[in-house]
């Protein structure tokens, strides 16, 4: 099962994180020295995908922006003998015709945004990853479910999961679970239900923001109904394909950060900066005077 395409819905509002995101996409807030979407890129380009399509939506042109050739930039670098920033530009640009850009004119929630990367995406199993949600880990977690779907039967749709506490599953998707296969931390998906109720949910694994889909949901998103908060839910389309597909839970490796809350954004910026050896020390020190006051 080749998966060569993956989806980005960058057309949210960020409205958790405002006001930064009044006039700037919370794609493009910065963790340490680069924009949350370019973490979320590079872990699909590790993974092997080929083409990124981007769902975006009004004031998200920078975005697009930010994946294209600077030649203003390029000839100042070069002028003034900056080659290690020439490189670090050089390696995070994309193949010409690597990208694809659609709009999402309405907020009608994570579904619709998928469903209007069909004509795109095509007739093909694909990847979709949610920007505002990192996982610090080598391999990353896309290129893990790859591995897992490497091994998985053909028509195999995988979603990544991950242990929250009981008495917060009301605030997320959640799954049931089913047979646990050989593969470490692969098992089939026995249910999913959206934000349960308290008290109602069939474990304590989260839906989080990495998903590999077959083709097929598509159709189900044409008619997909509206769900909780008044949005068409992705959880609540997957749910329909798994009447006739098979849908498998995988316990990557790895520390998610949720970029979408200011909480999540920080400790985001803490943690990848710690990882950096050129940074650690330093913030290390910074860190610990302010602990002391």
């Amino acid at each position: 099962m080749k998966i060569r395409k993956a989806v980005f819905p960058v057309a949210g509002l960020g409205t958790r994180v405002l006001p930064a995101t009044k006039a700037m996409p919370k794609e493009m807030l910065t963790i340490v020295d680069k924009p949350l979407i370019q973490y979320v890129v590079d872990e699909a380009r590790e993974a092997g995908i080929e083409h990124f399509v981007f769902v975006t939506g009004r004031n998200k042109g920078v975005i697009e922006d930010h994946f294209d050739r600077m030649f203003e930039l390029d000839a100042t670098l070069e002028a003034r003998g900056k080659k290690a920033e020439q490189d670090i530009l050089a390696r995070d640009q994309p193949d010409a015709g690597a990208m694809s850009f659609t709009r999402q004119q309405a907020p009608l929630g994570l579904g619709h945004a998928v469903w209007c990367a069909r004509d795109v995406v095509g007739d093909e199993p694909f990847a979709v990853l949610l920007p505002d949600e990192l996982v610090l880990n080598t391999p990353g977690c896309l290129a893990q479910m790859i591995e897992a779907a490497a091994k998985l039967p053909d028509k195999s749709n995988l979603i990544a999961v991950q242990e929250v506490p009981a008495d917060q599953t009301h605030q997320y998707g959640i799954c049931g679970i089913g047979k646990r296969l050989a593969q470490r931390g692969v098992f089939e998906v026995a249910s999913m239900v959206e934000k349960p109720p308290k008290g109602t949910a069939p474990s304590n694994l989260s839906i989080t923001g990495r998903y590999i889909l077959q083709p097929e949901i598509f159709r189900i998103l044409q008619t997909q109904e509206r769900g909780a908060g008044g949005e068409i839910q992705l959880t609540d389309a997957m749910i329909g394909l798994s009447k006739s597909q098979t849908f498998y839970g995988v316990e990557f490796e790895g520390e998610r950060h949720d970029c979408g809350s200011k909480a999540g954004f920080l400790r985001a910026n803490i943690a990848y900066g710690m990882a950096r050896a050129d940074l650690r020390d330093g913030l290390r020190e910074e860190m610990r005077k302010y602990l002391e006051q």
